[in-house]
């Protein structure tokens, strides 16, 4: 199986199945992409879309965004979860607007020294806002390479080999390859799905290793499920977010504990972990709760 092939491939379905998604269009800033960026990680596409816009709408620039209190930022991440990326947001338009002259930067070094950036962010948007040459890798890439190339069911859990993988497989010209990175994703997460793989629709079926061996049944041990969203601790952390984002005046903490959780023990420990992650301020030790 030639690499080349598969590349060649996958880059010419993409070019005729891809999803048109905002982000992807010509001449989106590198802002705008680092904030889908943001707001894609371990979240829906349709969940982001109404979100990203309004968000670039209100806050198009990176000192824009700067200008606003955090708090701010938390009420407009709505309901996307994993709030704390708002504030890692807030905090890196303010490093980019303060350091870099209110332009995001290309280079991955100086992407990952800003707030809430690790290595896929940091690559990610490199490659997709300035079309530099590195390998990206997700969830839905490292399956579809665990599958293609290594005849895997699934792909187990990260390891350091994936980047090495995706690295072997990227084109030399930098657009290909810029390309490819965000072909493969896309293959991974409408075709080569992971409860229902469309192989007929696979630009690389013929090419695929598992589907070749027959679909063995030999996927790596699975990582452990996440617990149950209801009635859970993250459930009342996010009562008592929703209970601050629909006013701007501080409420008591009573109020606040109240609407968390009927467990006296799980109200006060979602309040004291919010406070602790500087998702929520109080006025004062035991008084009244608002957004930073």
């Amino acid at each position: 199986m030639s690499t080349g092939e598969i590349a060649q491939a996958v880059n010419a379905w993409y070019a005729q199945a891809a999803r048109e998604l905002p982000w992807r269009e010509p001449g989106v800033s590198p802002w705008a992409i680092l904030v889908s960026e943001f707001m894609l990680q371990q979240t829906q596409v349709d969940r982001v879309l109404p979100r990203w816009t309004a968000w670039l709408e209100r806050w198009p620039t990176p000192s824009a965004l700067a200008a606003a209190e955090p708090g701010e930022a938390v009420r407009a991440w709505d309901r996307l979860g994993y709030p704390r990326r708002a504030l890692w947001l807030h905090r890196a338009a303010v490093e980019i607007a303060e350091l870099h002259g209110d332009a995001v930067p290309a280079d991955v070094d100086a992407l990952l020294a800003l707030t809430g950036i690790g290595p896929y962010t940091a690559r990610a948007v490199s490659v997709f806002a300035f079309g530099e040459r590195h390998p990206v890798v997700d969830t839905n890439t490292r399956r579809v390479i665990a599958r293609a190339v290594h005849g895997r069911a699934a792909a187990g859990m990260p390891a350091a080999r994936d980047l090495d993988d995706m690295a072997a497989l990227l084109p030399e010209d930098q657009a290909a390859a810029a390309t490819f990175n965000a072909a493969a994703m896309e293959l991974g997460a409408i075709v080569c799905t992971a409860r229902a793989p469309r192989c007929d629709a696979c630009p690389i079926a013929a090419l695929c290793e598992w589907r070749g061996a027959g679909y063995p049944d030999n996927a790596p041990e699975k990582r452990p499920k996440q617990a149950r969203f209801e009635g859970s601790d993250r459930q009342a952390r996010g009562r008592v977010l929703a209970l601050l984002r629909a006013t701007s005046a501080p409420v008591p903490r009573a109020d606040a504990l109240d609407t968390a959780s009927a467990d006296p023990e799980q109200a006060e420990r979602a309040v004291r972990t919010l406070l602790a992650d500087g998702l929520v301020q109080e006025h004062a030790p035991g008084g009244e709760l608002r957004l930073p």
